[in-house]
Parts: structure tokens; C-alpha cells; sequence
């Protein structure tokens, strides 16, 4: 009974496949902070939904966002 709703799943899209962004920038936040965890690690491209493309350069610029201040290492 299981196996039906695994059929049934929607497609999902890369979030920036489907805006057209063709860079990921570091000093975008907002957005940066859509594809981290509650405890600030940085999702997989599973639970994100990103093409790995996009995934390589979204955990790139979460990484220089979290050197320059602007998204935190960890949650207290």
C-alpha cells in the first residue's frame, strides 16, 4: 500500500533552475538561509530539492556567507 503513494510523489524542481539564477551569491542571505537546517547545516539535495549544479555552489556560498559573518556556524 505504501508503494502507491511513492508513484504518486510530484517532480520537484531546482529552486534555481525554475527562477532562472545562474550565480548563487554569498551576500544573499535570505535566501541562503531557505536551504539550512534549523541548526544552521546546510541541507542535502534531497531534502532541498536543488540540482547538484546548484548544490555545489549554494554550499559554497553558505560557506563564505558563514566567514563573513552573515549566517551563523551553529544555533545555540
Amino acid at each position: 500500500m505504501g508503494s502507491k503513494n511513492k508513484n504518486l510523489q510530484q517532480k520537484s524542481y531546482c529552486y534555481f533552475c525554475v527562477n532562472n539564477i545562474k550565480e548563487i551569491d554569498y551576500k544573499q542571505h535570505e535566501i541562503l538561509r531557505r536551504f539550512t537546517s534549523s541548526y544552521a547545516k546546510i541541507r542535502p539535495r534531497r531534502k532541498s530539492h536543488v540540482c547538484s549544479k546548484h548544490q555545489r555552489q549554494l554550499a559554497q556560498a553558505i560557506k563564505r556567507a558563514r566567514i563573513m559573518a552573515l549566517l551563523p556556524f551553529m544555533v545555540r
